[in-house]
């Protein structure tokens, strides 16, 4: 047995409503740059090694083993990371060291709100 549904007068203007609000479209750029780092599992895993690391940075050449990449791949990731405010990249010698940027918290907490539209 079906139910039959009331047909509206003009279902523009009863039904639906334009989508007011929300993000604007250079933060959502901005938040999506963000969210896309962290949309790799591998980019993740490297970025809690990297905060659990003892003294607060580690080398590119500490990160291969644990994630099973080169070097190459790791440096890869690692960019991105850095590019979306994450990290912080230090040239010592021939090697990169990596420490969990200082606003990273309150970068991820900041596109979290703007996402779910929290002041």
């Amino acid at each position: 047995m079906s139910t039959l549904l009331p047909v509206l007068d003009n279902p523009a203007t009863d039904c639906c409503t334009p989508g007011t609000g929300g993000i604007e479209p250079a933060r959502a750029a901005d938040v999506a740059r963000t969210f896309k780092a962290l949309g790799d599992s591998t980019r993740v895993r490297l970025l809690s090694i990297i905060a659990a690391a003892p003294d607060g940075d580690a080398c590119v050449c500490d990160l291969t083993e644990p994630v099973g990449l080169s070097q190459p791949t790791v440096s890869h990731h690692m960019r991105l990371l850095v590019e979306a405010g994450l990290v912080t990249r230090e040239q010592r010698g021939k090697w990169a060291h990596f420490a969990v940027a200082p606003g990273a918290r309150d970068l991820l907490a900041a596109a979290t709100d703007a996402v779910l539209d929290r002041p």
